[in-house]
């Protein structure tokens, strides 16, 4: 490394031009240490945005694709790298908008010569499903990977640039609530008023100009090493190796448990012991008959290799109590479109709102909530409690689930207040207003903590997979969803008066509203528990560290 950065400054190694390289494990598009003010930052993450906008634009299929994330973000930590996983899964993506385009402009994949097909070409029915496995899969690959890579860009040691990392995550999901904005509004109209085929055309045009956009910002990406291990493999070698030793007891000074050196540390970065999950510490515990002979990775295990396992367990129990705002987002495109439906869609005399469209409202509220927040809440709170942060990960999250509650609740009252209206009368749809914007604000909330959640508290090594474990608290939580109605719909319809029946006219679903209101009350404090007993994870640069020789054999994974 020493080598490299003599090259690079023309011989001369000076300490106060530390600063100018980074030295976060990233290299430059040729391999060498990261120059600072050539690299990474919002120079390098403005390509990343961009590539987004469209993706979600033109997410099609949702279906297949809420467990592939997990597949694509395990490939891209563990053997391409997050850069190669975006670059081939958004060609892959691009491939099958393209089918879809050519299914409906060439003749011969059209499905059928006239307007009113009845029984579709079997050649289109192979190249739309192609198309859409070719989305699906496209989009297991960047939605996990890309938004990891556009974190990477931003150097978690150096202060001025993890301030910036904590606005990426904001600016991230304004750009995707643009872009859902832009679904609900302009495409919608494109394919009800002009053609499907059009549609996918500037789908397909809009997709291609982002993906040239992503190369062009090839020179200013920071990138991490390349993986060369599974990165299961040393929570695995952890979880063994203190279960060998488990009749040890646990030394009372952590430094004496063993770690790799930093002068001899080039991959990665070492974290700090805490004091939680004590017996993993068993696996760094170096034994009398290992102190003259090397111990193999699934005997003896480094500090930083046993508190990686530790943020991995700790994920489940918020993973878990994270799993409600799923659900009760999933309301907001099902349930509620259907209270849409049932109202006055009139806003004028010669206009009336699609129902599905009011999904757009909690887009606009998230796209006004967060610049407010990153440019008005956040400086005004590091000044007023000193944290750099303003709100910690998990405060915003908990914050993000009371909104959730207060949803539930305004959802409840609107739609028992329509219940109640007069058989000839039809509430105006302006009232679902209030809870669609509720929506959007507990999204700038509790969605972008989320993120910054599933990045930062996880290892190094596995943030791809930490931002596939965040899409699933969404993909998860509409398939609980549809299991709570099934639940509910099977318990209260037993005596005549379900609660979810044909229409919603002749349902309940304040009912069902204020069972989740109550839900999500109980699932905020079993959350508050867990988050005040957590510790963040931490990494240090400089430390001193007992220099056990004998863990050489212990795989190091950046």
């Amino acid at each position: 490394m020493k080598q490299e950065m003599e090259k690079r400054k023309g011989g001369r190694i000076e300490e106060s031009d530390e600063e100018k390289w980074v030295h976060d494990a990233s290299v430059d598009y040729k391999g060498r240490i990261p120059l600072r003010a050539s690299t990474g930052v919002w120079k390098a993450s403005l390509f990343v945005l961009d590539l987004k906008t469209a993706t979600n634009n033109a997410n099609l299929w949702k279906g297949a694709t809420t467990l592939l994330p997990m597949i694509g973000g395990f490939l891209g930590d563990a053997y391409t790298g997050r850069f190669r996983m975006v670059v081939f899964s958004s060609l892959v993506y691009f491939k099958g908008l393209s089918l879809l385009t050519m299914s409906q402009f060439i003749p011969n994949l059209k499905p059928c010569n006239n307007d009113i097909c009845h029984q579709p070409r079997k050649v289109h029915e192979v190249v739309f499903f192609l198309a859409l496995y070719c989305i699906a899969l496209g989009t297991g690959g960047f939605k996990p990977c890309l938004e990891s890579f556009g974190g990477d860009q931003f150097d978690g040691d150096n202060l001025e640039e993890r301030k910036k990392k904590m606005s990426f995550f904001n600016w991230w999901t304004f750009t995707f609530s643009i872009a859902l904005l832009l679904a609900t509004t302009v495409v919608v109209y494109v394919q009800d008023f002009v053609s499907w085929g059009v549609a996918y055309l500037i789908l397909a045009m809009f997709m291609a100009l982002t993906i040239i956009a992503f190369y062009v910002g090839i020179p200013f990406y920071r990138y991490r090493m390349r993986p060369n291990a599974n990165p299961f493999i040393p929570i695995l070698q952890v979880l063994i190796a203190s279960i060998r030793k488990r009749n040890l007891s646990c030394p009372s000074n952590p430094a004496l448990l063993c770690e790799v050196p930093m002068s001899e540390n080039s991959q990665g970065r070492l974290l700090n012991h805490t004091s939680r999950l004590r017996f993993l510490d068993k696996a760094a515990i170096v034994e009398e008959k290992y102190i003259e002979k090397k111990a193999g990775p699934w005997r003896l295990a480094t500090v930083t290799r046993v508190e990686e396992t530790k943020l991995i367990l700790n994920v489940v129990p918020i993973w878990l109590t994270s799993l409600m705002i799923g659900v009760c987002i999933a309301q907001g495109s099902t349930l509620f479109v259907k209270q849409a439906a049932a109202m006055n869609l009139k806003i004028s005399d010669n206009f009336k709102i699609p129902p599905a469209s009011m999904a757009s409202l909690s887009a606009f509220s998230t796209i006004i909530s967060v610049p407010i927040y990153d440019r008005i809440i956040v400086p005004i709170l590091r000044k007023v409690r000193g944290n750099e942060r303003g709100i910690s990960i998990l405060g915003r999250i908990g914050i993000g689930l009371i909104f959730l509650v207060i949803l539930m609740v305004v959802a409840a009252l609107v739609e028992n207040m329509r219940l109640r209206m007069p058989g000839h009368e039809t509430m105006s749809v302006m009232w679902l207003i209030p809870q669609y914007l509720i929506l959007g604000i507990g999204n700038s909330f509790y969605l972008i903590a989320l993120q910054e959640y599933f990045y930062d508290e996880v290892p190094d090594s596995m943030r791809s997979v930490g931002m596939a474990l965040y899409l699933s608290v969404i993909g998860i939580g509409f398939f609980l969803s549809s299991f709570l109605i099934i639940i509910v719909d099977h318990v209260t319809g037993k005596n005549g008066k379900g609660w979810i029946a044909k229409d919603v006219n002749s349902s309940r679903l304040d009912k069902f509203y204020w069972m989740l209101a109550v839900i999500s009350a109980l699932n905020l404090c079993l959350f508050l528990f867990l988050a005040k007993r957590f510790t963040y994870k931490t990494a240090r640069r400089k430390a001193t560290e007992i220099d056990c020789s004998n863990c050489d054999g212990v795989d190091t994974v950046a």
